[in-house]
């Protein structure tokens, strides 16, 4: 054996200095509990618009359980299926923080990780339980389980979780509330009460049969018969009674955590009467500002502040949400509504309490994107001492990503009802993802000589064109199981440009196991030399999930800093089943927090 050079004392010192600091502050190597959840996926009757239905929930509840935990605790998930239907569950982005010793180049180095270095690592070893699909594992079969295991430090804010796998997540979703840590606070006025709001879609159709006539059939699928505010549809709807009530008392402040579980739509919300202070999106704190109507689009979630009026106001007042769209296709253009209700006086009669007005709230116009760009660009990191802004200044890696419809031919002896009878497609560089049958991470992780996807998936559009102006005339698509393939710690840039074929209309496309930064944003086609000029570098928003608005652009940044195979998609359920999705495969670093480890025993076999 070779003699170290490391003096035996100064080894001992640096361990000794590394094992006293963990132990002094145990927060920072372990989870401060663990919290652990049973997930039983099961049928339930379910009725709305006098309509009842099988469908398939968590725990037989529709919406599904709330996760609750706190900054520094463990929550594991174990998931069973007792469907017929294969399950996957994808828990929306959790940072981590580490800390631990690290033996490295003859020095024990005390190493902790955290979100005040934003670009820390993200769901540290915990690739395998991100969630979707053939892409970071099989989806769970009749009859087995899995084990969600992920440990959440440094993070809080209002997320949530859904199926992801086909069209599942229309009623298998739920809310993820993540608290500060007990002597933590918010960097807001203390809340009175905390309350989720969750807007989904309703069908009275089995919604597994709509996507897959769907695709069969290569037409647009049938539109959902209602939205809904944490399950109900609301009293506007025809044979629809029950509505979510928000009980509340004058001159208190309550924090709303709204989260888009819609499967197609963006949403308008306001609330009748009243304004709502931003104080949060996508579980990262943003410099407050007030509105009256607020923008939200599937993926996304934002708190809002609401202060209620000083007295009792003599009145009820309407909470509703309705789409915004610029498709020419037929969309769900109803609205849901809840009710803000104040608690009457004790001198109060009941007949006066039935005689109160029932004030509703105006609205924008279904196709308003002026209204919506306007909302959008209102946001802006906290950028102070404690939330620092690691915005990249400079990027290795640059990206322009066109995302929009196409068309794929027609199959033969078939007739479709697409476009000039092909298939509705969807693509982002006119590359449409297949998905694999094995999924992508054990494929890329056990190196597998026949690999089911190729790392050549194209940086910039293949065939350049007027993105926002006269379509092309060939509108197909190419279907392939393309990545891209990055560096660790690479500094990237992708902008992403909406296109006017088959219509122009905004995306919503999340990036899982990262948040980014929102650099910039416009109208028309980007201009690589003088739109960067532009660029918001001192305080962008933070998201995981952001619009690329409809006939424009948008420009993010991030630190390619957590190993593994990271999924990418339009968070427009019908774009995902037509392809606009894509994959990045983040290569491992040096150190051994840089790795992706081994796969849990018990992940799911395809």
């Amino acid at each position: 054996m070779g003699s170290s050079t490391f003096p035996i004392p100064l080894y001992l010192g640096a361990f000794l200095f590394c094992l006293i600091h963990l132990l002094l502050f145990p927060e920072l190597a372990i989870a401060s509990t663990t919290r652990h959840y049973k997930f039983e996926i099961k049928l339930q009757s379910v009725t709305r618009l006098c309509h009842t239905k099988r469908v398939i929930t968590v725990n037989g509840k529709f919406p599904g359980p709330l996760i609750f935990a706190r900054d520094g605790d463990r929550v594991v998930i174990e998931v069973e299926n007792h469907v017929r239907n294969n399950v996957s569950i994808h828990w929306y982005e959790k940072y981590q923080i580490f800390c631990f010793c690290v033996y490295y180049k003859s020095v024990f180095v005390l190493m902790c990780l955290d979100e005040n270095n934003r670009h820390g690592i993200r769901q540290l070893q915990t690739n395998w339980a991100d969630g979707p699909a053939y892409i970071t594992q099989c989806p769970i079969q009749t009859g087995q389980s899995y084990k969600y295991n992920f440990t959440i430090v440094g993070q809080r804010g209002t997320l949530f979780w859904h199926a992801h796998i086909s069209w599942l997540r229309a009623t298998v979703y739920g809310p993820l509330i993540i608290l500060p840590k007990l002597n933590d606070s918010y960097p807001f006025v203390k809340p009175f009460k905390e309350i989720p709001i969750l807007f989904g879609e309703w069908w009275n159709a089995d919604t597994e049969a709509v996507i897959s006539q769907a695709l069969q059939s290569g037409a647009g699928p049938n539109i959902s018969d209602a939205f809904t505010i944490n399950g109900l549809p609301g009293p506007l709807y025809n044979c629809s009674k029950d509505a979510f009530k928000l009980k509340v008392k004058p001159g208190k402040t309550y924090l709303l955590r709204l989260i888009n579980a819609a499967l197609n739509d963006d949403l308008f919300f306001s609330i009748a009467n009243h304004s709502l202070t931003v104080v949060e999106a996508d579980a990262l704190y943003v410099k407050p500002f007030k509105t009256d109507i607020l923008l939200i689009g599937p993926g996304q979630t934002t708190n809002v502040l609401l202060k209620t009026k000083p007295n009792y106001p003599n009145a009820t007042f309407l909470m509703t949400a309705r789409p915004y769209s610029t498709v020419q296709n037929p969309i769900d253009n109803t609205t849901t509504a809840g009710i803000l209700e104040y608690a009457q006086p004790a001198s109060f009669s009941s007949s006066k309490s039935k005689s109160l007005p029932l004030l509703r709230p105006i609205l924008p116009a279904i196709n308003d994107t002026s209204h919506a760009a306007n909302f959008s660009q209102k946001f802006r990191s906290l950028a102070n001492k404690k939330f620092l802004v690691n915005v990249p200044k400079t990027v290795q890696k640059s990206f322009f990503f066109t995302v929009g419809l196409g068309t794929s031919p027609c199959p033969k002896n078939q007739t479709c009802q697409g476009p000039n009878g092909t298939k509705f497609s969807a693509s982002i560089n006119n590359i449409s993802f297949a998905l694999p049958t094995t999924a992508l991470l054990q494929s890329y992780f056990f190196r597998k000589p026949n690999r089911v996807f190729t790392e050549d998936f194209p940086s910039s559009p293949m065939f350049p064109f007027n993105y926002t102006g006269t379509p092309p005339n060939n509108t197909f698509v190419t279907n392939g199981t393309k990545v891209v393939v990055l560096p660790f710690n690479t500094s990237v840039e992708v902008v992403m440009q909406d296109t006017s074929i088959l219509g122009a209309e905004s995306h919503p496309l999340h990036l899982h196991g990262y948040n980014f930064f929102v650099v910039g944003q416009g109208f028309g086609n980007f201009h690589p030399k003088k739109d960067p000029a532009n660029f918001n570098l001192v305080d962008p928003v933070e998201r995981n999930t952001v619009s690329v608005p409809s006939g424009g652009w948008v420009a993010i940044r991030f630190f390619a800093d957590n190993p593994g195979v990271w999924f990418m998609h339009c968070h427009f359920e019908v774009h995902l089943s037509w392809g606009l999705k894509m994959a990045w495969i983040v290569l491992d670093g040096e150190l051994p927090n840089q790795k992706l480890p081994p796969p849990p025993s018990d992940l799911p076999k395809c």
